[in-house]
């Protein structure tokens, strides 16, 4: 079994894989991670392996006492992967957007795949038919726009993300929803019908905290799944152990 930690910027993934079966699976915060993997290893006592993933300020040393117990790999940008990366500066790269391109290398081999991950900020990130990543975009994420509108002007109040069928808000807080939400509708839809038009038979990936969310109202056909990066994970994972 094999125990993957994801760390993001606002809060902590725990998984629990057996092969390419996720058999558990829970969010916690940041301060809570230990407690909560000495649990999970009560309770699933055939773990033998973890992996750890960060994009948050959590110092990785931490994680170091898991040697202990477990065959530990702490990914970082010297961890062979299962793709060629085209990336200009590939230090720089995510450790997130490698563990999702790494998921649809497993998922879709050998075809065109554009993933989508709306969490914190929206990653759009490209890999082709040749297994090369090339590379994507990043803006921000639907919380991160509400914020913005918030902390940027005087009289905007900040409110929390809502999903909206109107074009015309017809009060304060229903156009700022319409803004927010259908502007990250709008651009998604742009970006994956753009990828389209330069790449056949393209397979779109939607994932993160908002996808549910956003997947309703997107005209693009899509495959939506929260547990895409954890699987990317878990195949680095098994890529470099077995």
């Amino acid at each position: 079994m094999n125990l993957i930690v994801d760390i993001g910027n606002t809060q902590t993934k725990l998984a629990v894989f057996e092969g390419g079966k996720i058999l558990f699976r829970v969010q916690v915060e940041s301060e809570n991670i230990f407690k909560k993997i000495k649990e999970i290893q009560k309770k699933f006592k055939n773990i033998s392996k973890a992996i750890v993933s960060s994009v948050g300020k959590t110092d990785l040393n931490d994680f170091e006492s898991l040697k202990k117990d477990l065959d530990l790999l702490i990914l970082d940008h010297e961890t062979p992967l299962p793709f060629k990366n085209l990336y200009r500066t590939p230090k720089t790269l995510g450790i997130d957007r490698i563990a999702l391109v790494c998921a649809s290398v497993e998922k879709y081999p050998n075809k065109n795949v554009l993933i989508i991950d709306a969490g914190t900020c929206i990653t759009y990130d490209f890999i082709n038919a040749n297994n090369e990543y090339l590379g994507g975009a990043i803006s921000p994420g639907l919380r991160m726009r509400y914020k913005a509108m918030y902390n940027q002007t005087a009289k905007l109040p900040l409110l929390l993300p809502e999903s909206s069928n109107s074009l015309i808000g017809d009060a304060t807080d229903q156009a700022i929803h319409s803004g927010a939400y259908n502007g990250v509708v709008f651009e998604i839809d742009g970006f994956i019908e753009a990828y389209r038009k330069k790449n056949n038979d393209l397979t779109v990936i939607l994932t993160g905290g908002d996808a549910k969310m956003l997947s309703k109202q997107l005209k693009s056909s899509i495959f939506a799944n929260s547990n895409f990066l954890l699987e990317g994970l878990n195949f680095i994972l098994q890529f470099n152990t077995n």
